[in-house]
């Protein structure tokens, strides 16, 4: 009889965090999906209007990786009024031989967090100037500082700043590092970065052309559905590389998507996607001068490989229940 293993977060936080493995992971999940026959669907998206609900259905099948998870992520954005968090979710992780339950991990949204943090380290490591050091943070939420924690694994960052519409937030996580300042304007935690990254659910542009120098790399992760936007689509016309994590997303829920409605950008344009950066198939940076955007859009494949670390972690560490299913 086949066993079932469930892991809550509590397990899940003891298991799995940002180090190398993860982004080793996460890097190679780019790869393959470039270098493979992946089996990624479309997103699956669910809103949910009268209370300001969505959900997201991710999968993907990577060969040579043991398992696939099937993620179920809500985000419910009035919840902080009722004492709630806003994001939630689960990971289904089945066997690729089988197709029998291996696992249900009960992460409350955390491996999400950790492999979108994963994937913006994986996206400057491969982008960003090597001598980058100075770091734009736009949001003061768990995404950004996860996603600056990253970011230290692959490049020696020497100075943050930190803007968010709350300016106490800002503030909070700057106080709580200790080694950045929070700023008053997008155009001042810009200003001299060498390193740009957005946090933000935000509907409006926050980064603009006037933004832009010679240099700069942005990481978008914030516009993972159709009505986020934060890079003003006049930016995808100006940089030198565009970069997404799947294009056939990034056309239809990413920056990219808001480039081609407003007519700057072809619908077909041909861009690399990071996996091909990664597996030497398209360039990436050219020079140092050059102002790279990566738009990551968040991928089953990332999730289908964080599944396979933690649950491979938690069975070498005994965690969990196990049952017969």
């Amino acid at each position: 009889m086949a066993k079932t293993l469930i892991l809550n977060q509590t397990d899940l936080r003891d298991c799995v965090g940002l180090d190398a493995d993860s982004l080793a992971v996460v890097e190679n999940a780019f790869r393959l999906l470039a270098t493979a026959e992946v089996a990624m669907p479309p997103i699956l998206r669910l809103d949910i209007p009268e209370h300001n609900g969505e959900v997201d259905v991710k999968t993907a099948y990577l060969p040579g990786v043991p398992r696939f998870a099937i993620k179920v992520s809500p985000g419910f954005f009035d919840n902080p009024r009722l004492g709630l968090p806003s994001l939630n979710g689960l990971m289904m992780l089945f066997s690729a031989h089988t197709g029998l339950a291996d696992a249900l991990l009960l992460d409350n949204g955390y491996l999400t967090a950790v492999r979108t943090a994963a994937a913006g380290a994986v996206a400057a490591k491969w982008l960003a100037r090597e001598d980058a050091r100075a770091v734009a943070i736009l949001g003061a939420g768990e995404q950004a500082r996860l996603q600056l924690q990253a970011l230290r694994l692959v490049r020696d960052v020497r100075e943050v700043r930190i803007w968010a519409r709350d300016g106490s937030k800002a503030a909070a996580m700057a106080a709580e590092l200790g080694d950045a300042r929070a700023v008053d304007s997008v155009a001042a935690a810009l200003d001299g970065a060498d390193i740009a990254i957005t946090t933000t659910p935000s509907r409006e542009p926050l980064i603009l052309p006037e933004h832009l120098r010679p240099g700069l790399h942005i990481t978008a992760m914030g516009s993972d559905a159709a009505h986020k936007n934060e890079i003003a689509p006049a930016v995808l016309a100006q940089v030198d590389a565009y970069v997404a994590d799947r294009l056939s997303q990034t056309r239809v829920l990413g920056e990219l998507h808001h480039a081609i409605a407003a007519g700057l950008v072809g619908a077909q344009a041909d861009f690399a996607e990071l996996g091909q950066v990664i597996a030497g198939q398209r360039p990436g940076r050219r020079s140092a001068a050059q102002i790279t955007l990566c738009d990551l859009t968040g991928t089953g494949a990332q999730d289908t490989a964080i599944a396979n670390l933690a649950y491979e972690r938690a069975t070498a560490a005994g965690k969990g229940l196990s049952f017969d299913s």
